[in-house]
């Protein structure tokens, strides 16, 4: 029997946009001057590694984010306990949405997220660096 999803993601992204706070690229790279914003790339590692990433962006895959806020969680990060604005960014803007409601809906706050993702950030002249996993062994 095939499945029957009543709510899409196009929905989800939508609710998300409607609760939280949307920043432009250009109103990111601004802020993120500021020592009370920590930048969250919830891109997976292989996307950073390709593409680049923002300096001094803190990176949260979006797998891990929820056990990475809660304090009680054995994976918590203490990052997200600190009185901060947290700022998500993914690739494009759509999963750093998602990410931002559920940040929004346990609890943390500030939270926004960056329209566009990190190609719009690079796009708006927001500065970049490359990135290497560390060597195993």
């Amino acid at each position: 029997m095939p499945q029957n999803i009543t709510r899409g993601i196009k929905a989800l992204i939508d609710e998300a946009n409607a609760e939280i706070e949307t920043l432009s690229a250009k109103d990111a790279i601004e802020i993120s001057k500021n020592g009370d914003v920590v930048i969250v790339d919830i891109r997976d590692p292989r996307e950073i590694e390709r593409d680049g990433r923002i300096p001094g962006a803190f990176s949260c895959t979006r797998g891990m984010l929820e056990f990475w806020i809660d304090p009680q969680s054995p994976y918590a990060k203490p990052i997200f306990q600190e009185d901060k604005k947290f700022v998500f960014h993914c690739a494009g803007g759509l999963r750093s949405a998602l990410a931002a409601k559920t940040a929004k809906d346990m609890g943390l706050k500030p939270v926004a997220h960056i329209a566009g993702g990190y190609a719009a950030w690079r796009d708006a002249g927001g500065p970049t660096e490359a990135w290497e996993p560390k060597k195993k062994g």
